[in-house]
């Protein structure tokens, strides 16, 4: 029987110090404290502690800052920051979650763009089933989620360079992978609310500008979609 290996200290200090932001209810730039204090506080050498904390660096949720003022933040912008703004937990390796994120993102104009070029009719009603399955989901936000990822993948599926749709495509495997169900915390059900009408609405333009075939509405509706969260 095969086991998972037991965490290092380094990782067992990085673990602790991501429940802090969660529990504290950080949010992106709000300081997580120096090196010193997370030395002091877990008794843990200084090698250690830095060691977690570029763990987090790597995951793309702290950043450091030096000079005066400096010290360990939360990031603003790492795109396994931006996933977990969706409500999404997120598991294995961070690294490569930011990868596939990063690339997915870059391969988003793109696709668009083609979807916006390349739409039959059916394709353009199978889009907008989707966004009402979307729609339909409105109450449950895991459903919501994979429901957007879906219509992603479905306008993948339109254009006809085939590279680019399985690059698409395994990004979206790999993010999907990594994203375990939605924590429906009851302190964050407004903001959960607020974020899915947010995004229903971003992604019926998205839709809208493909079925019109309307190659600058389209670049217009992705780049809104890319200002936002990773969903």
């Amino acid at each position: 029987m095969v086991t998972d290996a037991p965490a290092t200290r380094a990782q067992a200090l990085a673990a602790a110090i991501e429940q802090s932001i969660t529990d504290d209810r950080l949010g992106a730039g709000d300081p997580l404290g120096t090196i010193e204090q997370w030395r002091a506080r877990s008794g843990f050498a200084r090698a250690t502690v830095s060691e977690a904390i570029r763990l987090l660096v790597d995951r793309g949720l702290a950043e450091i800052r030096p000079g005066r003022g400096g010290g360990v933040f939360v990031a603003r912008t790492g795109p396994v920051v931006r996933l977990r703004h969706t409500l999404l937990s997120v598991h294995g390796e961070a690294t490569t979650l930011a990868d596939a994120i990063a690339i997915r993102e870059a391969l988003e104009p793109l696709v668009v763009l083609d979807a916006a070029r390349s739409r039959t009719a059916a394709q353009a009603r199978a889009l907008r089933t989707q966004l009402g399955r979307v729609e339909a989901a409105l109450d449950d936000h895991d459903a919501f989620i994979r429901s957007i990822w879906t219509l992603h993948e479905q306008i993948a599926a339109i254009t006809p360079n085939e590279m680019l749709r399985a690059m698409y495509l395994a990004m979206m495997h790999v993010i999907g992978e990594h994203a375990d169900r939605a924590v429906s915390d009851a302190a964050r059900v407004e903001q959960a609310e607020g974020y899915r009408a947010h995004r229903l609405a971003v992604h019926r333009e998205l839709v809208d500008a493909i079925d019109a075939g309307d190659v600058a509405r389209a670049s217009t509706a992705v780049a809104a979609h890319a200002a936002e969260e990773s969903a």
